[in-house]
């Protein structure tokens, strides 16, 4: 799974701006599908057709958007001012590569710092807001930066690559959440050759998840399952920060989420997971975590309502230009995706009163 995810992780894609993202997608999981469609607010939508009618319907869904910036001022100097797309702590800003989506291809940027020479002039402990740095894509002027093809208004990521580290991990930008969109392609590309049997399944690679769950929140109304998973990162609490508590941990498998601060998770749905997990023997978490909310947040609440829960895969550095994650948690959160699926006929006609 390392070169599907490899390959995701590098694309630009920020909120708003995942149209590469989505054709990358299409051309992987077009062949194993039996129908697919973009809609208006632009969610790749995609379904295989169920085998037994004893199986609810589900959508899974993973977010294919980053966080990012939005070129929003090209200065006389050719340096250039940027809006942010997304929740970023403007403390590890300073010093990033960047990659501009321009009208002739990507351009290489730096954000730039000042030098370490002028510190005894500056107070060291301030934190620059965004709108006072700039990009430096090394133009002399605007005019050079418009025979490059930027333009206001175009979409900006980190300029980090990914690449694996140590034993099976990963390091790269958007691993939040191009992780869950390798795993649910991952899953699209074999579920027939297992001739397992299942309900409809659709899958929704959603946009703007990072700027308020917007892509999802038109899902449910679209498809109308009886149940929900959706397929993301969390931030672990593994290393020795001040702040961590050791409650989700890099390599100990998929957390299975209770609550977060968009979410209450359907206590069938992580009963199921629970229970899976368990009697396969699959390393998994429980997930506690008010910091971050996921499209589970607006899937469940729309509609006429979806019994939802969300396999989250363990991330280190999140939301920054070097996330990790690890190869078994993402494999592991294969096999809890895959149970669930082929046992989700033990949840058929069961309400909230019978959890």
């Amino acid at each position: 799974m390392y070169e599907l995810l490899k390959s995701l992780s590098n694309i630009v894609g920020p909120s708003g701006f995942e149209q590469d993202v989505q054709r990358f997608i299409l051309r992987e999981v077009k062949d194993y599908v039996d129908e697919y469609h973009v809609d208006a607010v632009g969610n790749l939508l995609v379904k295989i057709n169920g085998n037994d009618a004893s199986f609810p319907s589900l959508v899974i869904a993973a977010h294919t958007d980053e966080i990012g910036f939005i070129v929003k001022k090209i200065e006389d100097n050719g340096l250039i001012r940027f809006e942010k797309l997304g929740g970023f702590d403007d403390r590890i800003l300073l010093s990033l590569p960047v990659l501009i989506k321009a009208n002739r291809g990507i351009v290489h940027g730096v954000i730039g710092t000042l030098s370490v020479h002028y510190v005894k002039w500056d107070d060291p402990n301030r934190v620059a807001n965004h709108r006072e740095l700039y990009i430096d894509v090394g133009a002399r002027s605007k005019e050079d930066v418009i025979e490059m093809g930027i333009r206001v208004g175009q979409p900006i990521s980190y300029g980090t690559e990914c690449k694996q580290i140590g034993n099976n991990r990963v390091v790269g930008k958007a691993l939040d959440d191009r992780a869950g969109c390798a795993v649910l392609i991952h899953f699209l590309q074999n579920l027939r050759e297992s001739g397992a049997k299942h309900g409809d399944i659709y899958g929704a690679f959603t946009v703007q998840e990072e700027v308020g769950l917007r892509g999802a929140s038109v899902v449910s109304a679209a498809v109308e399952p009886d149940y929900a998973l959706v397929l993301d990162t969390t931030p672990t609490s593994d290393t020795n920060d001040v702040l961590m508590t050791g409650t989700r941990v890099l390599g100990a498998g998929p957390c299975i989420k209770i609550v977060d601060k968009s979410f209450i998770a359907h206590p069938l749905v992580t009963q199921h997971l629970k229970k899976i997990a368990e009697n396969g023997h699959i390393p998994h978490q429980l997930e506690v975590f008010m910091g971050i909310g996921t499209d589970a947040g607006a899937i469940h609440m729309t509609h006429k309502g979806v019994s939802a829960g969300v396999i989250s895969i363990p991330s280190r550095y999140t939301h920054t230009p070097i996330e990790v994650v690890d190869l078994e948690d993402m494999e592991n959160s294969y096999k809890l995706l895959y149970e669930f699926v082929v046992t989700l006929n033990e949840l058929k006609g069961k309400t909230f009163l019978d959890s």
